[in-house]
């Protein structure tokens, strides 16, 4: 063999390896960055079901699966895009956006602790912010655009969140992971929200088939007993995390303009508590920390209502006056 092929193929194997190193960090980065972003994902999952109730069983799977791709489309031809820009031209705005996305996020945990209060009124103040339909073909479509319209802001907070744990690798890294914390997200949360949706009909086909009460009619009624529950459940997750990551948010913006009284405070409280149990002492600190965003949460999602009810609802509407194609006169 000659050596100039020797050559080629000692480059062809290193090229290969960096290759997989590559795919190994990208791999790494992505679920580093995705955890961060776990809060929104659970969010994501547990509001998306409310938009298939209502609708006829056999068209529950192929709605998600429109939902689903209005969310790559968000993700991957949208916010990629306007993160790689934002990283290249304004990495300073990074913080600012992540800190206005986290008070957005503890803004709409607040106000499902206040529905819990007060179902009716909880969202009066929001009337005018919703944008008119464009006459929608029918009540599915109606729910989709909705769905894909949430799916957006909780996207836009996704790529923001990995966009800043993504540490300086190039643009190239920036992208690949954005697209593999998108796709992986997008997967993840769909395909389970599918899972959820379809478990009370397979555990009522389960019982309907072993009517002799036997172990698989038991497991299906079960299912069908436990899915409400379980949506329950996973909604109060969903608001519980979403004041706690936009907590969090918040508290590590704060600290990074020099306002490190809460973080430092939360983290002195946290070792205290560890020291004095020494057994659990890592789970303590943990507990105590989020216990901190979350109170952090709280306080800015209460001050963030009014602020919606006063200032950006009429804002919007005097800004929708404004744009609002005026009728000629009659002559």
């Amino acid at each position: 063999m000659s050596v100039g092929l020797i050559a080629l193929l000692d480059d062809v194997a290193a090229i290969a390896k960096a290759a997989a190193a590559s795919i190994d960090d990208v791999v790494l980065q992505a679920t580093k960055a995705g955890t961060k972003a776990a809060g929104v994902v659970i969010d994501d999952a547990a509001v998306t079901p409310r938009f298939v109730t209502g609708l006829s069983p056999a068209r529950e799977v192929p709605i998600i699966a429109k939902i689903a791709l209005g969310s790559l489309k968000n993700k991957l031809v949208v916010l990629l895009p306007a993160a790689l820009l934002l990283s290249v031209f304004a990495p300073w705005a990074i913080t600012p956006l992540l800190m206005i996305g986290g008070a957005y996020l503890c803004y709409e945990g607040v106000e499902k602790l206040w529905e819990i209060v007060q179902p009716h009124g909880a969202r009066a103040h929001e009337a005018d912010l919703e944008p008119t339909a464009l006459d929608p073909e029918s009540e599915e479509d109606r729910k989709v655009a909705g769905a894909i319209k949430t799916d957006f802001i909780l996207s836009a907070e996704i790529m923001t969140i990995t966009l800043a744990a993504v540490p300086g690798g190039g643009l190239a890294m920036q992208a690949a992971v954005l697209a593999a914390v998108g796709v992986a997200i997008t997967a993840l949360v769909y395909g389970g929200v599918a899972l959820i949706v379809k478990a009370d009909d397979f555990g009522l086909a389960l019982a309907r088939r072993h009517p002799g009460g036997g172990l698989l009619h038991r497991f299906g009624c079960l299912l069908v007993r436990a899915m409400p529950v379980f949506l329950g459940f996973l909604s109060k997750l969903g608001t519980t995390a979403m004041i706690w990551v936009g907590g969090g948010i918040l508290v590590h913006g704060l600290e990074e303009y020099g306002f490190p009284w809460f973080a430092e405070t939360f983290h002195h409280l946290a070792e205290a508590a560890a020291h004095a149990v020494p057994p659990l002492g890592d789970v303590t600190a943990w507990v105590v920390e989020a216990l901190g965003a979350i109170l952090v949460g709280i306080a800015a999602g209460v001050m963030a209502i009014p602020l919606a009810g006063y200032v950006v609802s009429p804002g919007w509407r005097r800004a929708k006056a404004l744009l609002r194609p005026r009728r000629p006169r009659d002559a």
